[in-house]
């Protein structure tokens, strides 16, 4: 099938920037990306990052991207404005299990996509922690979400996820590749027009 790139020009490697309320387990998927096993982390305080090839077997196979995953207690949140800037796809990682901090999370997801920078830069949620019980479904997910009421130039996609086993991690960042692939061609073609 080839890369889907190749139609868009050469450049660098994909900005993407992971963001989530603590404990959602952002630097757990980072990791799992990052070295392909469960790796035992600390919550974080600031960032992590980490230039990651990716792995799976689908489209985004052999991509190389940039993950800035910046922490998400409270006191950290105002970071994620500048870390998201000029960013080609959003990773936001959201607990399954913690339904009593949804209405949070998604007050956070509305703040950072409204920002201009941010408007019509594709979003990834990770729906983790999908092996646990009482887990919520992506559907559930995406209502409490509120997610049809982004922008609608936001194209988005929820990926149900465990990040300790990786399940569903490889199948989330091939869409995400293919969201940012449709947007940059969309781009281009505004800019030709003009």
């Amino acid at each position: 099938m080839g890369n889907s790139l190749t139609n868009l020009g050469a450049f660098q490697s994909l900005h993407i920037v992971m963001l989530g309320l603590d404990s959602a387990g952002k630097t757990t998927v980072l990791y799992r990306l990052k070295f392909n096993e469960f790796v035992n982390t600390v919550p974080t305080i600031g960032f992590n990052t980490e230039r990651i090839r990716l792995g799976g077997a689908g489209a985004s196979r052999g991509i190389s991207c940039h993950f800035w995953d910046v922490g998400g207690q409270e006191k950290l949140r105002p970071l994620w404005k500048p870390y998201s800037r000029c960013t080609d796809g959003i990773v936001y990682v959201v607990d399954s299990v913690d339904a009593e901090r949804l209405e949070e999370a998604r007050t956070e997801l509305h703040k950072i996509t409204r920002f201009s920078e941010n408007q019509g830069t594709p979003l990834l949620v990770i729906a983790n922690k999908q092996d646990l019980p009482r887990a919520l479904d992506v559907g559930e997910i995406e209502r409490q979400l509120a997610l049809s009421e982004l922008s609608p130039s936001t194209s988005y996609h929820v990926q149900p996820a465990c990040a300790i086993i990786g399940e569903g991690l490889d199948e989330g960042m091939d869409k995400l590749y293919e969201m940012i692939v449709k947007r940059r061609k969309s781009l281009k073609q505004k800019k030709k027009r003009q």
